[in-house]
């Protein structure tokens, strides 16, 4: 987790949902519905009092890993503020990913050969908000989604979940004043609980990133959906 998401609410939707009061000029969000590693997507910071937002690469590595492997996309909670791979953007930057859902691929149980994606979105479908890390500005810039261990039905779907904040933990979060106790301490204990949100198959068309569209996080079998190549 977390290899792909959708980004398709209008950005005044999700500063609503997170009820921050200063805010500068927001980047507009183009509706994405299959954002992919590499590409770039708005996410939110804070600049003293002020909210702000940048469009950044999905995917960040250090100056000294760079054209080692591929960025990573993701930082595990459990080591984000211990390994040094991080070092350079933990604590201090800290960011939003404003987001509607996320996708998983599980084998399917009639063909384990093909993969069968799903979709997660809070049980509410309102805008949700990741806990990331970033680096802004410059050639190097990008941010990392920091994931949490999958529990309950979950699990089922993937062993690792991304940490979605409610609206009152993501605003702490984005507080500059915050010591790196506090940080770690929201990171790990104020994620969402599993009970918060719903999941179901969508169609196998979400796995080429050439694919966009709002068909691509509809039900399997709803009006309008991607055709389930496995039926």
């Amino acid at each position: 987790m977390c290899g792909r998401f959708s980004q398709a609410a209008r950005m005044d939707q999700y500063l609503l949902e997170l009820d921050f009061i200063n805010r500068a000029r927001m980047e507009p969000v183009t509706p994405r519905y299959n954002v992919a590693p590499t590409t770039r997507v708005p996410v939110l910071h804070r600049e003293g009092d002020t909210l702000h937002s940048a469009a950044l690469r999905w995917g960040w590595a250090p100056a000294w890993a760079q054209d080692k492997r591929p960025p990573p996309i993701n930082a595990r909670v459990e080591t984000m503020a211990s390994n040094r791979f991080f070092r350079g953007v933990w604590p201090h930057g800290r960011v939003l990913v404003p987001a509607d859902g996320w996708f998983e691929w599980v084998s399917h149980p009639q063909a384990p050969k093909l993969k069968q994606p799903w979709f997660i979105q809070l049980a509410s479908a309102k805008p949700l908000f990741f806990a990331a890390l970033a680096q802004r500005g410059g050639a190097q810039d990008g941010f990392v989604i920091i994931t949490d261990a999958s529990d309950q039905g979950m699990v089922d779907i993937h062993d690792r979940r991304p940490v979605v904040l409610a609206p009152d933990a993501a605003r702490a979060w984005l507080d500059p004043g915050l010591d790196t106790a506090q940080a770690e301490a929201i990171a790990r204990h104020e994620g969402r609980p599993v009970s918060d949100f719903q999941w179901y198959a969508v169609g196998r068309e979400v796995g080429n990133v050439r694919n966009e569209g709002p068909g691509l996080i509809a039900p399997l079998g709803t009006p309008g959906s991607a055709e389930d190549l496995l039926l």
